[in-house]
C-alpha cells in the first residue's frame, strides 16, 4: 500500500483541498494563460494522482515512480482540458492518469522481461 503521508518528497498531509469555486476561478484563469494558476490548480489535484496510483501499487513498482508518473497524466490533463465538451475535469484527470501509468508500466515490462523468459508461442510439442 502507499504511504499517504509522504510520497516523491510530496507530504500529501499539507497538499491543498480546492474547492468547487476555486476550480472554476483556476480554470479560468488558466485558460487566460496564468502560470500560477496552473500551477496552485495542479498542486490542489494532486490527491487526485495518489487516488489513482493506488490501484496500481501492489503490481512491485516504486510508489514514488508511480507518483511521478501520474503528475505527468495530470499536467497533460490540465493542458488538454476543454470544458466546453461537458465532463468534469476530475473524471478526464483521472483517465489521463491512468493512461500514463498504464503506458509507462508497459514500458517498464518490456524493459525487464528478458527474451528468455518469454513464453514461447510458436514452440511445437512433440509426441
Amino acid at each position: 500500500m502507499i504511504n499517504k503521508v509522504e510520497i516523491a518528497s510530496v507530504n500529501t498531509a499539507k497538499l491543498p483541498v480546492l474547492s468547487d469555486e476555486e476550480k472554476t476561478e483556476l480554470l479560468r484563469r488558466i485558460k487566460q494563460g496564468a502560470k500560477e494558476a496552473r500551477e496552485k490548480f495542479i498542486n490542489g489535484n494532486l490527491r487526485l494522482v495518489l487516488s489513482v496510483v493506488q490501484r496500481f501499487g501492489n503490481r512491485g513498482e516504486s510508489a514514488d515512480d508511480l507518483f511521478q508518473i501520474g503528475c505527468v497524466g495530470l499536467i497533460k490533463a490540465v493542458s488538454t482540458f476543454k470544458s466546453e465538451k461537458g465532463s468534469r475535469l476530475a473524471t478526464y484527470a483521472a483517465r489521463c492518469i491512468e493512461n500514463a501509468t498504464l503506458s509507462q508500466m508497459s514500458f517498464w515490462a518490456r524493459l525487464e522481461l528478458p527474451t528468455r523468459e518469454l513464453p514461447s508461442r510458436r514452440r511445437k510439442i512433440c509426441i
